[in-house]
């Protein structure tokens, strides 16, 4: 239940109701929107970044916490371990069991690869089964792939690289019929029509969902995918480094068993990465939604074997993380509640942005409006946030929506005795995605001859600013072009002899950097505020 000084706001915000239903407030203009990011998104903080000072984005700037792992030292000592003595011996590897993952496993497999999923958790454990609104797809009448595409350009500040936007926005259809193919039930009217919303930044209705457990629901098909086809897999076996041949080309990755810290060594023709995000690094102490292994772990191991990253400047707040109850701070808050009509409002009860502007221009209004305007709420544990006035849903649409369409949501705040059915949520932005990542082509390809990435660990489909719904496209339109691609590849390559002799050159490029000393052992593997008896050092590997 919220404290008393609590509910004193929240009755303002019930006196307003009326008045905001008759009065919308307006979008804003362009150079608005400019000002409003330069001022107060994360992004803009100069002190928070640091210029990279080895590797192949030599003087490009990122986040002083991933920059650190970035240029951190390796797991393990090359001079130990004999790559050319397997323990699997594969054509496709893939690193990471999310959504991509499950989806470029699946599609090798289908091309005839013998394919090993390793993940750090378990199989499917990941930032998809979180995703809640759902995912796009131009598949209506007034709607085409060229308007969905200039709503993904225009959200990425048309930032993004142009040919992977026009294959996500091509592939979306087809990949909404596989996944239905496999067993998702989506939301469907009476007539069997597919039920979609719109979202912040889309001009159509193009959100395809099952309730609010979209991720969930498309996860579990994956998954139940996965298991009928027999690929094999491992589990809590994070990759720490990769190998490469004496031609420069992948030729597998070492992998570390969890329970007994030994390392598993993998031969592979071709490998994918499909790691996720990067949440749990908190970037600038914020809050996070993303699930425990999201420690930038793929984006770490390309950059040691030389593959080129982008975008590494650029998060993704999501303006609307729980800030109360404590138990549950930084938790999604999906963007499905304001497509459905719930309001963002102040602690005097005014609506201060179109619920509906792009996500980073909603998390810099709210972070504006807390800061400078001082008219947030202050929880007991000193978190910040404003108000998320869910209730106007079942006003706008009818009683009984909020219930209908977000049962998850529901239940979530039940646990403490809060009804979003009759009470506003308090929210505040929280860190959600990694807008940058390693550089693909429109076929998951690295510039490291056999090396391919898929989801959330690649950059340049979104830009600078990620809509809602095309995460989870991103999953399975280029999770399944990488897989069908990671497979020709293995038929074809002629192997040169497995080495870890990048592994040696980096450690070489952080000691004549002199960083060896300052930087930690990465990747990272777990959130740094996890305890355990032995940590994993460079020395006991």
């Amino acid at each position: 239940m919220y404290p008393a000084y609590l509910e004193e706001s929240i009755h303002l915000v019930e006196d307003t109701r009326v008045r905001r239903l008759i009065e919308a407030i307006p979008r804003l203009a362009e150079d608005e929107k400019d000002d409003l990011l330069r001022q107060y998104h994360p992004d803009y903080i100069a002190t928070s970044m640091r210029k990279l000072q080895v590797g192949i984005n030599k003087g490009d700037s990122t986040p002083l916490e991933l920059a650190d792992l970035l240029e951190g030292n390796s797991r393990i000592d090359p001079g130990r371990i004999d790559p050319s003595k397997p323990d699997y011996n594969v054509d496709v590897l893939v690193i990471g069991c999310g959504g991509a993952g499950a989806s470029a496993a699946l599609l090798a497999h289908e091309a005839g690869a013998r394919v090993l999923i390793t993940t750090k958790l378990r199989l499917g454990d990941a930032n998809t089964v979180g995703a809640q609104a759902g995912t796009q797809a131009a598949d209506r009448p007034n709607d085409s792939p060229a308007i969905h595409y200039l709503d993904t350009m225009g959200g990425g500040h048309f930032e993004n690289i142009p040919e992977l936007v026009e294959v996500l926005v091509k592939d979306a259809p087809s990949a909404i019929k596989w996944l239905e193919k496999l067993g998702v039930n989506w939301d469907k009217a009476s007539d069997g029509a597919m039920y979609e919303l719109s979202g912040g930044g889309t001009s159509r209705r193009r959100l395809h969902s099952a309730r609010d457990y979209t991720g969930l629901e498309e996860m579990r098909v994956l998954r139940d995918e996965l298991q009928n086809k027999k690929i094999d897999y491992l589990e809590f076996a994070p990759a720490v480094e990769l190998i490469l041949d004496d031609r420069g080309q992948i030729a597998g990755a070492i992998l570390l068993n969890m329970e007994t810290e030994e390392l598993i060594v993998v031969r592979a023709r071709a490998v994918i990465m499909a790691t996720g995000g990067i949440g749990r690094l908190h970037i600038q102490g914020f809050p996070t939604t993303n699930h425990y292994g999201a420690t930038a772990d793929g984006l770490v191991l390309a950059y040691h074997a030389g593959a080129e990253l982008i975008f590494i400047d650029t998060m993704q707040y999501h303006p609307t993380g729980a800030v109360y109850p404590l138990q549950i701070l930084g938790q999604l808050v999906t963007e499905k509640v304001r497509t459905l009509g719930a309001q963002l409002v102040n602690g005097n009860g005014e609506q201060f942005v179109m619920p509906l502007e792009p996500r980073d221009i909603v998390a810099s209004a709210i972070i504006r409006e807390c800061q400078e305007r001082q008219r947030g709420l202050r929880t007991p544990n000193g978190e910040f946030g404003v108000w998320l006035d869910s209730p106007m849903i079942d006003i706008l649409r009818g009683e009984g929506t909020i219930g209908r369409e977000l049962p998850a949501m529901v239940r979530q705040f039940r646990r403490f005795n809060i009804d979003i059915t009759r009470e506003p949520i308090l929210v505040y932005p929280t860190l959600h995605y990694q807008n940058g990542g390693i550089k693909i082509d429109t076929d998951g390809a690295t510039n490291v001859p056999g090396l391919f990435a898929a989801g959330e660990c690649t950059g340049g489909v979104h830009g600078r600013n990620r809509l809602i719904g095309n995460s989870t496209l991103e999953l399975f339109v280029f999770g399944r072009r990488a897989g069908r691609a990671a497979a020709r590849y293995a038929s074809e390559v002629k192997r040169g002899s497995p080495t870890l002799e990048h592994v040696r050159r980096w450690q070489k490029d952080l000691e004549r950097a002199g960083l060896a000393r300052e930087r930690p052992v990465s990747p990272r593997l777990l959130p740094n505020y996890v305890r355990r008896a032995h940590g994993y050092t460079r020395a006991e590997i």
